[in-house]
């Protein structure tokens, strides 16, 4: 498997960090998502409000592919750290900076925890950056408690956020006040794509671009560029997807690229194809496999 988990496929990486907890779709990040939901189901739920001062959301996403071939999701994933337990045992996920791919076969589900921007640095003691395109056994920051977590969690018929909430709750620390300090930095880039400079950042931020790159790779696990690109890379894969008649030179200006090739390049080597075939591409989903999914 890859280096980010199938956040509602973030693992699969990943959604829009602004979208409510029962936001419809699959979530911004999840490449040609039409053709997606009709293999995979998504939900994503509440935790407690004592595990939501580090857990933005837990995802579920299940798939039953009913005798179907094996399915390759590829996802754009976001600056944030996930635990998630699947088998054959559950592991932590670092920021996936590249493409990740989750290939699906036979039918299952997995359970993550989306943990908020920068919060997980309090729980793994060191800078996140050590986590960036890899994947470790939750057991090395959860104990080996979390191996026996896992088999009970995916073999539970009751409320799988309500199990995570029991398991997480007496082992979170402290807040870190400098965390919440990032995730509102994050929070400003994802929510202005047009935002493509990373000394622009820091000046409306108050802080020198030195001091900005240090705090990401300490709290986030990437540096502000890629965040500020991979924001981009969203809106730009986002829009693709649903507007056929998607003009690209406009998008470009619009998201703060110099030209329309700049944009095409980018997300050419982000995603593997250039956004007007991907265009094309996403426009025909697969037939819906007919077994009874909840």
């Amino acid at each position: 498997m890859g280096t980010d988990p199938l956040d509602p496929l973030d693992p699969l990486d990943p959604l829009d960090p602004l979208e409510p907890p029962d936001a419809p779709g699959l979530g911004r990040g999840v490449l040609h998502p039409a053709r997606a939901a009709e293999l995979i189901t998504v939900d994503r739920l509440v935790p407690d409000p004592a595990v939501a001062r580090f857990v933005e959301y837990y995802w579920l996403v299940r798939w039953d592919l009913c005798g179907l071939p094996p399915y390759e999701q590829k996802v754009l994933a976001h600056p944030n750290v996930h635990l998630v337990f699947e088998a054959p045992r559950a592991r932590v996920y670092g920021v996936d900076r590249s493409l990740f791919v989750r290939r699906l076969e036979g039918a299952g589900h997995v359970l993550g925890a989306r943990f908020r921007a920068g919060a997980f640095r309090a729980l793994a003691g060191h800078p996140v950056s050590g986590l960036a395109d890899r994947s470790v056994p939750a057991a090395e920051y959860f104990g080996p408690g979390a191996d026996r977590f896992n088999a009970e969690v995916l073999g539970a018929s009751g409320s799988p956020a309500a199990l995570a909430d029991a398991f997480l709750r007496p082992r979170l620390p402290e807040p870190d006040p400098v965390a919440a300090e990032v995730a509102a930095m994050v929070d400003r880039i994802t929510g202005r794509p047009d935002l493509c400079r990373v000394d622009a950042l820091a000046a409306e931020l108050g802080l020198t671009v030195r001091r900005l790159q240090r705090l990401f790779a300490e709290y986030v696990g990437a540096s502000p560029k890629w965040v500020l690109r991979r924001a981009r890379l969203h809106e730009a894969a986002e829009r693709a997807g649903t507007d056929g008649g998607l003009d690209l030179a406009a998008l470009a200006a619009e998201l703060g690229y110099a030209d329309q090739a700049h944009l095409t390049r980018d997300f050419a080597a982000a995603v593997g194809v250039p956004p007007a075939r991907y265009a094309g591409a996403g426009q025909a989903p697969r037939k819906r496999c007919s077994s009874s999914r909840t």
